[in-house]
């Protein structure tokens, strides 16, 4: 399959493959978003050496591995004397490269790091002399280290004190596909859904490409569902688990604050989070939210003319919100179980949180559509004890999008009764001091677009329709 998206990756890569300086590049993400593919993909052809840690192996098993592997690659004597501490293992490399006689870029890929640092092994210390002694005083070495354990990565690597304090060169966060990728992506596969479907899978699943590669040609996103999540043997039957003790250490501390706020809409700030989790408020705290943040499983948001300290934690990765609202407790489900929970309750309360993550994670897609893209704007939400705005544009040229995000099949039609809210919001948010000398706009975000009605031509001043999200 050909790389999919990843457009602002790529332009990184070949800024640093382009460069007269040998670079650093720090590749990190949560599991499965497909990060090993991206590198091998873009570099098919030019990777000079690569390698990848061996999960739960000793020392010397990862010493045996990467002597092995260099010998493969051409230094025969690394078979012959494999390296017993990690200063050799980077010694053998390093006569590798010299071994190599061209003058061009050359790509070192070494996947799954972290696992090669096991206790007291000093990998982190040869690595930093292998960077700064050899590979910086070179200007052909493009070197690419990559991990899923996000904490070992942001705490060794990102914020090293030691000998890669400042050295990595560009940091990228793989993220999900956006809805527009995830559409190509399952096109490459032959798989041609409409966007309502590919909406409902996305909010299922998100934009992993690992989950989206399960899905086959002529099923429904009903059947795939059943049969990833529910069955005994789905692909997505554990995930959970696995998930985030891959990618965190004492993930239990990370278990707990995503349960804490996964069913928390508005979703919680610092003090809150301490109050429902029986977490203390300390460095460990600050140390599992950034995590969880860098990985993209938790978003924070200020409201609206709120200072930094009242910042809410919102739970947005699409999977665990699905895990934890369906999969948690269903147990020998009957099949099949996803399509029959259509139109009751719980999918509708879930389908309407859902779709206002994944407005959240396209907020780019919703500025252009709105035709922001040359106007400053800070996107929040805010509340008070009798309205609540799901979303809010503040802009610079003096008005604020009030903007009401809704799921729903059809044509959603704006009633008296919600007329009444909208008017009520509008009124509550008018009356703070910062928003008094600017226009409220309500704009509605919705699938297929809103009624034409009374109601809408009183209110309504802007909308997005779904197939502004799928924008690239």
């Amino acid at each position: 399959m050909d790389l999919i998206g990843r457009h602002a990756e790529r332009a990184t890569f070949d800024h640093c493959f382009k460069s007269s300086e040998s670079r650093l590049v720090a590749l990190y993400g949560r599991r499965r978003v497909g990060k090993t593919f991206l590198v091998r993909k873009y570099f098919e052809g030019k990777l000079r050496f690569e390698i990848s840690g061996l999960h739960n192996a000793d020392m010397q098993e990862q010493l045996l591995h990467f002597s092995k592997t260099i010998a493969d690659y051409g230094l025969y004597e690394a078979s012959l004397n494999p390296a017993t501490t990690w200063m050799e293992a980077f010694y053998l490399l390093a006569k590798l490269i010299d071994s190599m006689k061209s003058k061009k870029k050359k790509v070192l890929f070494i996947d799954e790091l972290p696992w090669f640092d096991t206790q007291r092994s000093k990998f982190l210390m040869a690595f930093g002399h292998f960077w700064n002694d050899y590979c910086s005083k070179r200007s052909d070495i493009l070197m690419i280290i990559c991990g899923s354990a996000a904490s070992w990565m942001i705490k060794k690597v990102l914020k090293n004190k030691g000998g890669l304090h400042n050295r990595v060169s560009e940091r990228i966060r793989l993220t999900p596909f956006s809805l527009h990728e995830t559409q190509l992506f399952l096109r490459a596969k032959g798989i041609d859904l409409s966007r309502y479907d590919i909406t409902q899978l996305y909010m299922t699943t998100g934009g992993v490409p690992f989950y989206l590669d399960a899905i086959r040609k002529g099923e429904s996103v009903f059947q795939y569902v059943d049969r990833v999540c529910f069955k005994k043997d789905g692909i997505l039957n554990g995930e959970y688990e696995e998930l985030f003790q891959s990618l965190f250490d004492g993930s239990n501390n990370h278990y707990n604050i995503v349960a804490t706020l996964a069913d928390k809409k508005k979703g919680l700030t610092r003090n809150e989070i301490v109050d429902h989790s029986n977490l203390s408020s300390g460095g460990t705290l600050t140390k599992v939210l950034d995590e969880l943040i860098e990985s993209g499983f938790v978003q924070q948001v200020i409201p609206y003319q709120k200072k930094k300290t009242k910042a809410l934690y919102k739970l947005v990765d699409s999977f665990v919100i699905f895990y934890h609202k369906f999969m948690k407790d269903a147990r020998a489900v009957s099949m099949p179980y996803w399509l029959n929970m259509v139109d009751k309750q719980s999918w509708i309360s879930w389908s309407g949180l859902a779709f206002e993550r994944l407005c959240y994670y396209h907020k780019d897609q919703i500025r252009k559509s709105l035709g922001l893209e040359a106007i400053y704007s800070e996107m929040s939400s805010w509340s008070n004890d009798e309205a609540q705005v799901d979303l809010l544009i503040d802009r610079a040229d003096r008005v604020i999008n009030l903007c009401e995000i809704k799921f729903h099949r059809d044509e959603y039609a704006i009633d008296k009764t919600y007329a009444a809210q909208l008017r009520k919001k509008k009124t509550q948010l008018g009356s703070l001091k910062s928003a008094k000398r600017k226009s409220i706009f309500i704009t509605m975000i919705t699938v297929y677009g809103v009624q034409d009605n009374e109601y809408f031509k009183e209110l309504v001043q802007s909308q997005v329709t779904l197939s502004a999200l799928f924008k690239p």
